[in-house]
């Protein structure tokens, strides 16, 4: 299978899944912080504290007026949450600059915007990236451990290098923000249904088209 016909396959296994990553523009400036190395349940009962504390409206600013400790306090489920509050911290900090008007940011540049948000102390290129796409809507693709996982396991390209899978998977796909959103969230469905740490190679249906699995004599 060429890796152009990703998205179709997964798509016709899975169904649209639209923009995947839920939430306000708002709430995903914060959950793509809270996400970093914990499960997405936890970063919703760490959300549910920032809700209840602060209300729905308004998230980025009121967080700024709230010392690091009391994030601290209400990310707590999320895990590390002292360096999760100090990363929230330096992410509000930059966005005071700009009144904490997202409007303003998505008519800025998309390379340049990106290497403001990298600058950010704790804010990292998949951190960076998932803000781009999911939250200012720039069309820029996510490189996760599942899109690293899939592409060893399914197309036998054995690549460490985040820019690297980055542009390889930017070649094969036309720079559509939509496009990217549900490319990235089918892969992370499907790694989590079929293609886990142990594969599911017999349940997938993907197993005929999988180097994997042709390998594994699992198909």
């Amino acid at each position: 299978m060429k890796l152009e016909k990703l998205h179709k396959e997964l798509r016709s296994i899975h169904g649209p899944v639209g923009k995947w990553w839920p939430g306000t523009s708002e709430e995903i400036m914060v959950t793509a912080i809270l996400t970093q190395n914990t499960n997405w349940k936890n970063v919703e009962r760490a959300m549910k504290n920032i809700k209840e504390e602060l209300g729905k409206d308004d998230i980025l600013r009121k967080l700024s007026f709230l010392s690091t400790e009391r994030i601290a306090h209400l990310i707590r489920p999320a895990g590390f949450f002292n360096i999760k509050a100090k990363r929230l911290k330096a992410l509000l900090e930059f966005l005071r600059e700009y009144n904490f008007n997202l409007k303003l940011l998505k008519r800025m540049p998309l390379g340049a915007l990106r290497e403001l948000l990298l600058k950010i102390k704790g804010i990292g290129k998949e951190t960076a990236d998932a803000i781009l796409l999911y939250a200012l809507e720039k069309p820029i693709f996510v490189v996760d451990s599942y899109t690293k996982r899939l592409l060893a396991r399914i197309f036998n390209i054995e690549l460490k290098d985040y820019d690297e899978i980055q542009k390889l998977f930017m070649s094969h796909y036309p720079p559509n923000v939509r496009l990217y959103q549900e490319l990235h969230g089918l892969i992370v469905e499907h790694a989590k249904r079929f293609c886990s740490k142990n594969p599911k190679c017999r349940e997938c249906p993907l197993k005929k088209k999988c180097f994997y699995s042709q390998m594994n004599g699992l198909s």
